[in-house]
């Protein structure tokens, strides 16, 4: 198997882990917004969705940029596209391990 960094692999996991933070990134994937536009949908306040931003960045997952006054966010596909390869090493591993059971309860059967 590929080694993957297991502390960026634990913070892209932990940030997606909660669904207001998932929901965030779906927001981001239309486009880099600004904060209060990243803010409006929710029922709650600032804090606690910069909050969520803070994870976000953490993880890798987003960048804020700063113009004058105005904070946006960037999603950023590196952290995503390594949690991606590191299921995929898992999904190719268990696909032959099954294969392999299959084969054996296929040789049961002769």
């Amino acid at each position: 198997m590929v080694k993957h960094n297991e502390g960026s692999l634990n913070n892209i996991f932990s940030a997606l882990g909660d669904p207001t933070r998932r929901a965030i990134k779906a927001q981001l994937s239309y486009g880099d917004l600004s904060v209060s536009e990243i803010v409006a949908p929710y029922e709650m306040s600032l804090p606690a969705v910069s909050k969520h931003l803070n994870d976000l960045e953490d993880a890798g997952s987003i960048r804020r940029l700063k113009q004058g006054r105005v904070i946006s966010c960037k999603l950023t596909p590196e952290p995503l596209q390594n949690a991606s390869a590191w299921l995929d090493d898992y999904r190719t591993f268990w696909e032959g391990q099954l294969d392999s059971l299959s084969d054996y309860l296929d040789t049961l059967k002769r």
